[in-house]
């Protein structure tokens, strides 16, 4: 007789190959023709809100790996939220202004872009927007602290804008590096005579020069002062016929950098100090006309250089603040310029004459050459150091003060009020709170306008007959609407006097007739006002956001454009949490590069593996941390995710003749094995539960793998096809194990669900019958996650585990479970008194006796007693009659 037909062998449709790449096309357009989004948000009604703000990426360039990476968290969060018993709507943002997309479009129209101007280079935007960004600009100007003013900025020579900090990205780049004489205008001898130093100079000492350093030979023709700090000490150096002025701690690394021998210091005096220190004596200036003070300031160190700064307020931030301060409590005549003789392109202008049509950056090595010859060049090498770039052309930037828009991060407490709201927020990692707290706690004041034609114009007038600049909230508001209704493109079609409220004149004279501002919002403002332009309008719990989710880099980006615009409108932050990821890298922790042939595109990943891996690989790492992949890695997470599908597949194979209405045993009559069972799947799903409640994606992930591999393959499900295979197919211990496998799988397929979306959906269209429960859960996306307490309140009740030194008498009660937990043929208990070392119980492991079934291949005595089934067991012989 054929006993194999007699056996319970499992079957079922879902195949053990995934076919990833085939079948996820298959699925998504089975989503899309069930209105899966639709429905879940319609099934959702009544729901707590949760709400994660999409981050609007640029709509250049192919997608890569980093975009996988963002949308896949971003997917997985709205998934288990919506799972978890929340309304979780996902509105996908895209931004369409700015250089990378203007450059994108110039790139395309090539030659053609001679001919055009700047309306024809402008493309339909949402009008909505853009009015919510003139809207929420005139909310700053109503609140105060915008200006318009000569102050250096971050400038792009080659786009020809000005840059926000964000918009930088730091390379290395070889600079010069010069020591500079700057000589003091008064001679040793009549520094002796004022008592100046108290020094006696020794006889032949022809000048007194202060030393800087510079990396920016290019910036000494705006040079309006030097700058020593107060508390450091310097020492008057004489090097043969000159006096040196450094600080005193770098004194033996200026002379080798420059070298200087036979040098011995005279004195050391405090920049500072009241007497004997240097404030106030004047200096030659080594490119120009006139003479530059000698101020104090706390920003010089003696990391590098000399401990003596040249000053020029036109370049830098710290230079220029330092000279508004000294300009407020000086006489009119002696105040310093801002000046930064450069054209948009970075050429000198004629004030420069000796360089006038340059670029600065080129012309530095003619600036080297002149100080040679003029005697004040001290030492000259070159320093490759981290410098800042353009993000998009890749060309080095400069600072240079030109006339730009700005808001005030200190005149009404912005920089205040935005570092306590930073305190309000959940960070994740948690040291991303540190991050942004010391970016907003330094930064300056923000500028917000750009040089360039493709972004939202910057609502306000210049008086034609005075000059005065004209930004006033109402003018703003009227301008929006006018947005609203026809797009910004309105501002670049009309005169000025047809944006304006009739009426409206200048507040300073008078006049009628104005112009137009020419310059656009920094994009960073525009996407940052996205919380008011698009959550905002949807109603009652849609802001502030419950999420950020975004790169680490946004905290100098999004993160922090948000922040201060919510805080300016709203007084809040529009984000209650912010989960930062790190970069994608290749499997040695490499940067990707075409040209290190090192990159991994999604596509290439999805064609050959299918999205499911890429998910995989998102849900599995330290996605806090730069993340590594490479195809090696991949392979390890292919075999990682068969465990799981090979499992799913084993359940759903041995559910085949299962009717949960019909067969379903009560968890009271279950074996203790199947409630050890189910008692690991509450464990598994209140661990899972938790780590989506903390984004923990990875603890899922190793969770899942653990409940798969061990708790039900190599323990649970082995010991377990006895009983499904060869017990009587009605059996009670057959539909007992039947119960667990089917409560196993549903909850399984719901945990998987968020990451493994495709697998978790296949799973699940091929449950039996009663899975789902109602026709609303033909989708294992439109059903919510398991919850632990319904499983776990009576599994908790009934598991009781006794410690007992009287072993034998525990395990006589169990004396017929013993065998399927060991997953061997026989277990025989014997009762001896005395052990020696008086362990609990030893173990030995023998040879079964009798022989062995033909049906079930376990060892048994009663194999062979039955004459007309002699090759089987006893209890074979009953489940087949």
């Amino acid at each position: 007789m054929d006993y194999k037909a007699t056996l319970n062998l499992p079957r079922t449709e879902f195949p053990m190959k995934a076919n990833l790449p085939q079948r996820e096309p298959e699925l998504l357009a089975w989503w899309e023709g069930e209105r899966l989004y639709e429905r879940i948000q319609e099934a959702g009604q009544g729901r707590p809100l949760s709400v994660l703000h999409d981050g609007p990426p640029y709509a250049n360039g192919r997608i890569h790996i980093g975009h996988a990476l963002n949308k896949i968290l971003k997917d997985i969060i709205v998934k288990s939220k919506t799972m978890a018993g929340y309304r979780a709507p996902y509105v996908p943002g895209w931004d369409c202004h700015g250089l990378p997309i203007e450059h994108q479009v110039l790139k395309e129209l090539g030659d053609k872009k001679k001919g055009l101007d700047t309306l024809e280079i402008r493309k339909l935007c949402r009008p909505a927007y853009e009015a919510t960004i003139l809207r929420e600009f005139g909310k700053f100007v109503a609140k105060g602290g915008v200006y318009k003013g000569l102050k250096p900025v971050l400038w792009c020579t080659v786009d020809q804008t000005a840059l926000a900090e964000a918009e930088v990205e730091y390379e290395d780049h070889t600079s010069p590096s010069i020591y500079v004489r700057f000589p003091l205008q008064k001679t040793p001898q009549q520094l002796h005579a004022e008592g100046r130093f108290h020094v006696q100079f020794p006889s032949g000492i022809r000048s007194v020069s202060i030393v800087i350093w510079t990396t920016t030979p290019w910036t000494l023709p705006a040079n309006q002062a030097v700058c020593l700090h107060p508390d450091i000490e310097y020492a008057l150096v004489k090097v043969k016929d000159e006096v040196l002025v450094i600080a005193a701690q770098l004194v033996e690394s200026v002379a080798k950098a420059c070298g200087l021998s036979g040098y011995s210091v005279l004195a050391v005096k405090r920049g500072g100090d009241p007497v004997d220190g240097f404030r106030m004596l004047q200096c030659r200036r080594p490119l120009s006309e006139g003479l530059s003070p000698v101020l104090l300031g706390d920003f010089v160190t003696l990391d590098q250089g000399t401990g003596c700064v040249h000053i020029a307020p036109g370049h830098g931030q710290e230079d220029y603040a330092l000279v508004l301060d000294y300009n407020a409590s000086a006489v009119p005549g002696a105040r310093l310029e801002i000046v930064a003789p450069l054209d948009d392109a970075g050429r000198f202008t004629e004030s420069v004459k000796e360089f006038a049509g340059q670029h600065v950056l080129k012309a530095n090595a003619g600036i080297v050459e002149r100080l040679r010859t003029d005697g004040l060049l001290l030492g000259h090498s070159t320093l490759t150091h981290s410098y800042p770039h353009c993000w998009r052309c890749k060309s080095p930037v400069i600072f240079r003060a030109t006339k730009q828009w700005f808001v005030s991060m200190d005149e009404k407490g912005l920089r205040r009020q935005a570092l306590a709201e930073i305190g309000r927020v959940t960070w994740i990692p948690a040291r991303g709170r540190d991050r942004i707290y010391g970016m907003i706690e330094n930064r300056p004041d923000w500028c917000l306008s750009r040089q360039r034609v493709w972004g939202t114009p910057i609502p306000a007038f210049i008086c034609a007959a005075c000059r005065e600049v004209l930004a006033d909230p109402k003018v703003i508001n009227h301008v929006a609407d006018l947005v609203a209704q026809r797009g910004a493109d309105v501002w670049f079609q009309k005169p000025a006097q047809d944006l304006m409220p009739s009426g409206t004149v200048c507040r300073k004279c008078g006049g009628h007739a104005f112009e137009k501002e020419k310059d656009i919002l920094d994009v960073w403002f525009e996407s940052g006002v996205s919380h008011a332009a698009v959550l905002k309008p949807r109603g009652q719990g849609w802001w502030p956001a419950d999420l950020y989710l975004e790169g680490s880099d946004q905290h100098r980006g999004w993160f922090h454009s948000a922040l201060l615009t919510s805080v300016t409108t709203d007084d809040r932050a529009p984000y209650k949490a912010v989960l930062t990821h790190g970069f994608v890298v290749d499997g040695a922790g490499k940067k990707m590069s075409k040209s290190a042939g090192n990159v991994v595109a999604p596509q290439d990943v999805t064609k050959q593996l299918g999205a499911e891996i890429l998910r995989w690989w998102v849900a599995a790492q330290d996605y806090q941390e730069d993340l590594r992949i490479s195809q090696e890695i991949l392979t390890r997470l292919v075999e990682q995710y068969r465990k799981v599908r090979n499992t799913c597949r084993f359940l759903l194979s041995n559910l085949y003749d299962f009717d949960p209405a019909a067969h379903r045993v009560p968890f009271e009559r279950l074996p203790e094995l199947d409630r050890w069972a189910l008692l690991r799947l509450y464990h598994l799903v209140t661990k899972v539960r938790r780590a989506y409640d903390e984004y923990d994606f990875r603890q899922i992930v190793h969770e899942m793998d653990y409940f798969c591999a061990v708790d039900m393959s190599a323990i649970y499900l082995d010991i377990l096809k006895d009983r499904l295979y060869t017990f009587q197919r009605d059996s009670p211990l057959r539909r007992s194990s039947q119960t667990v496998l089917f409560d196993v799988l549903v909850a399984l397929t719901k945990v998987m669900a968020p990451i493994l979306s495709f697998t978790a959906e296949e799973v699940w269209r091929m449950l039996p019958a009663g899975a789902g429960g109602n026709p609303e859960t033909a989708s294992v996306h439109l059903a919510d996650l398991p919850v632990p307490e319904i499983i776990g309140s009576s599994l908790e009740a009934k598991v009781v585990i006794h410690a007992n030194t009287d072993r034998y008498a525990f395990l006589s009660h169990y004396e017929q479970d013993l065998p399927s937990l060991f997953i061997v043929s026989q277990v025989e208990l014997k009762l001896v008194h005395h052990l020696p070392h008086k362990p609990d119980f030893v173990v030995e492991v023998v040879k079964a006796g009798g022989g062995k079934c033909e049906r079930c291949w376990n060892y048994r005595a009663a194999v062979g007693t039955f004459p007309d089934h002699p090759t089987l067991c006893d209890r074979c012989v009953e489940a087949i009659r």
